[in-house]
């Protein structure tokens, strides 16, 4: 995706060429109230094509956010931009190729009224259902909507089609989760402390209205906003000040999720982590048969398994993307390419080709089946396929050995160990796969000089090609001076000249361990952990545990003559929460004869 000459397989050249623009003088703005079944207003800004004739209808993109549907800009750039700047080039591009465009603040947000305790909450998807009824009614509808989002506004649009609703003709969910429980906020059981604080500190005070939260996350848009854009009918403000009145008892996951740890500890209103998980929703989407595309990347948090967990467990004609950029794609993100400074595809020619997805919903015959597209780093090239794993996906075993080192030789000695007293300074600082999703670049900095904090085991050089598309299973056999802890694994690629490259990770909270040999609530590739506390089990000081789990997906070329190498943390200390949270242990992980540590690496067989 980051190389122009990638073009094979390519999904932003296979959904089609962008087309003429239907019309070419800019659209117009409005915004009003629209009153849902139980008399929350929900505010909404609209725009629509200039130039488009009482008799045309068109369909109609809908995007419903927490962040934020249009922003009051600041003087003088008011009147150098209009209120949906943040939203560019969405509004031209949509407008041009002959949607309306409708914003809607969710209810507990923006200029919308109502509270919220938990996002995503029954009555916020079913809020996107009436907001239907009423675009379907407007003069300038042709009776079909479809709708988008990246990120809060992704998991918005997949939960809208689950309302089975005649209008929905097509959803694009781009780096939404399926799982958020251990895509986000406890990856591996280990709670992601800081994006779950900053995102709760965030969302309050665009609840309250206050655009000082920028000038610490996003200076650039703290210089030139001043708050929530009101409805046009709102000229003296007190709705909008009534609305975030109401604001003022909302509740954020922050304080939800500080004091528990398992999957199914209560939320305040009675619910659970699964509750507003897409997988939950699985018999609703399927039951739309509404076509999705899904869009995300090998770094972004654990939103990449997402996309493939997505398309392994629903039934949707599908289109799924993978690539190798940060989350929304704003920048690139391939660790082999530092150098890159612009993401391909542009925004602009992404943005086309959702509409020519669209496109084909709302006026062809849709899309059929369902194909993923992956982006191989290293080899840069799009692959596709209709099966995942891909086909040629087989398991190779590499065990840890003597003198730090990865080998395909089971180990043969009877006795055989590495201790690692753990290191809780060791970070990934806060330009990782967790902290990408407050829009942040993702970087892994030297590589060499962090591994010196770890327990590190490296392979010979490879003697040829390999790919490794899919999760690998680090399956360790550990002991611990503790009850309770951590494993931080970093998968790395090694070159000639000793430099390492961060390729995927995966992290694991050990009370966790438990392996079920139930059905799981999805399939699933990786093994079936159910973060339940009822299946929680803390370690015995000194006893010989298996510790067993998949790191993040990816995709990768290991060129020959390269290594690879997996370094084991027990802490990432920028990001997530320290187990335990008192004293200091020493893990010992064993390489011998009856307890053989190892990586299961999915490597890819070429024709």
């Amino acid at each position: 995706m980051t190389d122009p000459n990638a073009i094979k397989n390519n999904p932003f050249k296979d959904l089609g060429e962008i087309p003429e623009k239907k019309y070419h003088n800019g659209y117009t703005l409005n915004s009003t109230y629209i009153t849902v079944r139980d008399g929350v207003k929900i505010a909404a800004t609209i725009c629509l094509p200039k130039g488009l004739s009482p008799d045309e209808k068109i369909p109609t993109l809908l995007t419903q956010t927490r962040y934020w549907r249009a922003m009051e800009l600041r003087i003088p750039f008011r009147w150098l931009f209009d209120s949906m700047i943040t939203n560019a080039p969405n509004p031209e591009i949509v407008t041009s190729r002959g949607y309306a465009l409708i914003y809607t603040d969710v209810r507990g947000t923006g200029a919308s009224f109502g509270t919220r305790i938990i996002p995503f909450s029954e009555e916020e998807v079913k809020d996107g259902s009436d907001i239907v009824d009423w675009i379907i009614t407007q003069p300038w509808s042709d009776g079909n909507v479809v709708s988008k989002g990246i990120s809060y506004l992704a998991t918005t649009a997949e939960l809208f089609s689950g309302n089975n609703h005649r209008a929905i003709k097509a959803v694009m969910p781009g780096h939404g989760y399926w799982d958020p429980y251990t895509d986000v906020a406890f990856p591996g059981g280990c709670y992601d402390h800081a994006f779950m604080q900053m995102w709760s500190f965030l969302g309050k005070n665009l609840d309250l209205n206050s655009p000082k939260v920028f000038s610490q996350i996003m200076p650039e848009v703290w210089l030139f906003v001043k708050g929530v854009k009101p409805v046009s009918s709102d000229t003296d403000l007190k709705l909008l000040q009534n609305a975030i009145n109401r604001h003022e008892s909302n509740k954020y996951v922050y304080e939800h999720t500080l004091k528990r740890d398992f999957r199914d500890d209560k939320l305040p209103d009675g619910t659970v982590f699964d509750d507003i998980s897409i997988f939950a929703q699985k018999e609703k989407i399927e039951c739309s048969k509404v076509p999705i595309l899904a869009w995300c990347s090998w770094y972004d948090s654990g939103y990449g398994d997402a996309i493939i967990n997505r398309f392994m467990n629903l039934s949707n004609p599908m289109i799924a993307i993978l690539g190798d950029w940060t989350h929304g794609a704003g920048l690139p993100a391939n660790q082999f390419y530092p150098e890159r400074t612009v993401v391909t595809p542009k925004p602009r020619d992404r943005i086309n080709t959702w509409i020519n997805f669209f496109d084909k919903c709302v006026y062809g015959d849709g899309i059929q089946g369902k194909m993923l597209y992956y982006y191989t780093l290293v080899e840069e090239e799009w692959k596709k396929t209709n099966v995942w794993p891909p086909l040629g996906h087989n398991y190779q075993k590499w065990y840890f050995s003597e003198n730090y080192s990865l080998t395909r030789e089971e180990p043969a000695i009877d006795v055989g160990a590495d201790n690692y007293k753990i290191n809780f300074r060791a970070t990934t600082g806060r330009n990782n796969r967790w902290w990408a999703l407050l829009g942040l670049p993702i970087t892994y900095y030297d590589r060499n000089k962090v591994d010196e904090k770890l327990l590190c085991y490296t392979s010979q050089p490879f003697g040829s090609d390999t790919e490794i598309t899919g999760q690998i299973i680090l399956c360790l056999y550990m002991a611990s001076t503790h009850e309770d802890g951590a494993v931080f694994a970093y998968f790395e690629d090694v070159d000639e000249s000793g430099n390492v490259i961060y390729i995927t990770d995966g992290e694991f909270r050990l009370i966790h361990r438990k392996i079920l040999s139930t059905e799981p609530p999805y399939k699933m590739l990786t093994p079936y952990h159910s973060y339940k506390k009822v299946d929680s089990l803390p370690l015995i000081p000194g006893e010989i545990t298996e510790v067993k789990f998949g790191l993040h997906a990816t995709s990768v070329l290991i060129k020959k003559g390269h290594r690879i190498k997996i370094a084991i943390a027990g802490a990432d200390k920028d990001t997530f929460i320290r187990y335990p949270t008192e004293g200091r242990p020493t893990i010992t992980i064993s390489r011998c004869k009856e307890f053989s540590s190892y990586i299961k690496i999915p490597i890819i067989k070429k024709e």
